[in-house]
């Protein structure tokens, strides 16, 4: 797996788009390139850096979607041709270059195909563990005194949306203490009664390799 990835990041480096492609390939290009980069650690280049925009795009309030919508990425259509890899790089509309050969690793990403909101296959393996740590926290917090008595009032919605072992992306209410430490605004809730009020999207992951990494939008 590390071989694999190392690939994706050495390869991502220096990837140039394609040309445009038909709509329906258009469709299917973001998520093939979010699913990539993210596993690469969002390597340095134009098509990561699209691909991250968008990521980040979809947990920018409102909707909330999914940050990463594995079943949109058709990876099982890779299977059709002789070299899946290859097939795989240009759905995400990356030319590998034919100076590069992917490492044969790269054959299992056809496991992340997923139909509607979950994969029709097992995703549960270690190399999509970089999935499955995604976590979306939509939140929004209030504290401060309030009334003669200076009462402390204290309020609070927050939903944790996650990947489970089928691909699936799912919301459930969370507690403030939930939140990752990288999130601000919440510093001192439910302590003393310091004045707070934050409403904001956060979405943090590690790529293949553990590296952790995080964005906040405030709104």
């Amino acid at each position: 797996m590390r071989r694999l990835l190392s690939t994706v990041a050495m390869i991502a480096i220096g990837l140039t788009p394609l040309a445009v492609k038909p709509a329906a390939a258009q469709g299917y290009q973001i998520d093939c390139a979010i699913l990539l980069c993210l596993a690469g650690g969002w390597p340095a280049s134009v098509p990561c850096a699209r691909a991250r925009a968008e990521f980040i795009r979809r947990i920018t309030p409102w909707p909330v979607e999914p940050p990463l919508q594995i079943w949109r990425c058709p990876m099982r259509a890779a299977l059709e041709t002789p070299d899946p890899a290859a097939r795989l790089y240009r759905l995400a509309g990356f030319d590998p270059k034919s100076t590069v050969s992917p490492a044969p690793e790269m054959k299992i990403l056809h496991l992340a195909q997923a139909v509607g909101h979950g994969a029709d296959v097992d995703v549960s393996g270690s190399a999509f563990a970089f999935i499955r740590s995604i976590d979306v926290f939509d939140a929004s917090l209030s504290q401060g005194v309030v009334g003669e008595g200076e009462h402390c009032r204290r309020t609070d919605l927050i939903r944790h949306g996650s990947y489970d072992s089928t691909g699936q992306f799912r919301w459930r209410i969370a507690s403030p203490g939930e939140l990752p430490p990288a999130f601000q605004g919440d510093e001192g809730f439910g302590a003393t009664c310091p004045s707070i009020r934050v409403r904001a999207v956060f979405v943090d992951w590690e790529d293949h390799e553990g590296t952790y990494g995080s964005e906040q939008v405030n709104y």
